[in-house]
């Protein structure tokens, strides 16, 4: 497998702070007028709400936080994706809201979106990693994280997207291989439809905005950094390159790779669903998706989806194909997924900042984090220790998702940024459905994307 940028092993950085001095810089430690003094910050109780990881990977990540903080007991809650902002605003607002609640770089749960709630952490980052901890963590989860002078959330996720997930033993089944260009994938769809199952599904219905991955990676086969131009106010929405990416996307559908139907599902559970149980073949998600290459984790992603009887899914990563047929090699575009802010209002403040800071910003707390395999480590120097994680398929797994960490070390374009707003994100959506569901031009779509990128100032 071969993706766009050569691979840089980082150096190993020394990342580690005790665990002790996690709780020796909080004690005492109340944020911005929160009611008390924070409590203790090594005993309670605290919730966690988060539209990520999974349960059974939370309860993980619980567990290794535990054995550093037994008498700390963490809560945790997944929202669905599509409600989260809608559910966390009113909990906030009142006086019951989580004490520890996930935030993104962008969109409708931005840390931008819900600063007003969140405790400032640099006081506590600063005494766990010092002066210098800008340096030892992920810049990019830094800045847009940091809101008004204020750190309003710990990252402690990376991700990057732009790459496809197949089921390897469907491939093998039929004797087709991964597809490289347009035409590849056309004739593999076609033997998958003649047997019976779908190709290349996407969710298109809802807000979460799984389709702004795939327009991305079209973009980028027309033309490289495009897309990243674009976020940074350097080139327009309705630039040629977008015209013709949208085109693609519609001559997708009608070529038989996309599945029909996209405006009626969602990502998760839907096409998630798809995937795990052997309907679909293909999927596009990002790296959260190494996660159900480990044995327990697909264990109960297919228990979910109904799956209990069904045969162990071999997945692998590939690169995005040449859909525009330029020979322009497939990228990989990484954000920061996902920070903790501690609720300014909860009388736990203090605990919650502990485990906030413990899974961000410790090395046993980004060891247990990045051990599932759904999440890319923000603190420098961490990796996944493959000697370790019980793979479904380690011959074949293994080396696949070891380039994949290793293309994952370089600087790469950004996912979403801090530019790509809600409502911008939801014109991608918008303009996406328009191309797939009904008859408007690409010119016309692209347009109303630029519309909305200029009434955003």
């Amino acid at each position: 497998m071969r993706f766009s940028s050569h691979s840089k092993r980082r150096s190993l950085a020394a990342a580690a702070a005790g665990a002790a001095l996690i709780a020796a810089g909080l004690t005492g430690c109340s944020g911005d007028g929160g009611s008390g003094d924070g409590g203790s910050a090594t005993s309670g109780e605290i919730t966690w709400w988060s539209w990520t990881p999974d349960n059974n990977v939370a309860e993980a990540e619980i567990a290794a936080f535990n054995n550093d903080y037994p008498d700390i007991k963490v809560n945790y809650r997944k929202v669905p994706i599509d409600n989260y902002a809608a559910i966390l605003r009113p909990a906030l607002a009142s006086n019951d809201g989580p004490d520890v609640f996930s935030v993104n770089a962008t969109g409708s749960f931005s840390a931008q979106t819900f600063a007003p709630y969140a405790t400032d952490l640099t006081p506590a980052i600063e005494k766990l990693l010092g002066d210098d901890w800008k340096s030892k963590v992920f810049d990019g989860g830094t800045k847009a994280f940091t809101i008004d002078d204020r750190l309003v959330a710990g990252q402690w996720a990376r991700v990057g997207a732009g790459i496809m997930w197949i089921n390897k033993d469907t491939f093998d089944k039929y004797k087709v291989q991964p597809p490289k260009t347009y035409d590849d994938w056309v004739s593999v769809c076609k033997t998958f439809r003649d047997n019976g199952l779908g190709c290349f599904r996407e969710g298109m219905a809802g807000s979460a905005g799984f389709i702004v991955d795939t327009m991305h990676s079209i973009v980028d086969s027309v033309e490289p950094h495009l897309w990243a131009r674009a976020l940074a106010g350097e080139a327009k929405w309705n630039d040629p390159g977008f015209v013709e990416a949208f085109g693609i996307l519609r001559k997708m559908q009608a070529d038989g790779i996309l599945d029909k139907g996209s405006v009626g599902y969602m990502q998760y559970p839907d096409v998630n669903n798809a995937f795990l149980s052997g309907d679909v073949p293909m999927v596009q998600m990002g790296t959260w998706y190494a996660q159900y290459a480990v044995k327990k984790n697909l264990a109960a992603a297919l228990e979910g989806a109904g799956e209990t009887g069904g045969d162990q899914l071999v997945q692998v990563p590939i690169p995005f194909p040449d859909v525009a047929g330029k020979g322009n090699p497939s990228t990989i575009f990484s954000d920061v997924d996902a920070g903790h802010s501690v609720n300014a209002k909860s009388p736990n403040r203090n605990a919650a900042t502990t485990f906030a800071l413990w899974m961000g910003h410790t090395q046993k707390g980004q060891e247990a984090v990045v051990s599932n395999l759904d999440a890319v480590a923000t603190l420098k120097g961490v990796s996944p220790d493959f000697d370790s994680i019980d793979l479904v398929d380690p011959e074949v797994q293994r080396p696949e998702l070891e380039q994949l960490a290793s293309a994952l070390d370089e600087k790469l374009d950004p996912r979403y940024g801090t530019t790509l707003t809600a409502e911008l994100s939801q014109a991608v959506i918008d303009a996406s459905q328009a191309m797939v569901n009904g008859n408007r031009s690409p010119q016309d779509v692209a347009n109303d994307l630029q519309s909305v990128a200029d009434s955003q100032g």
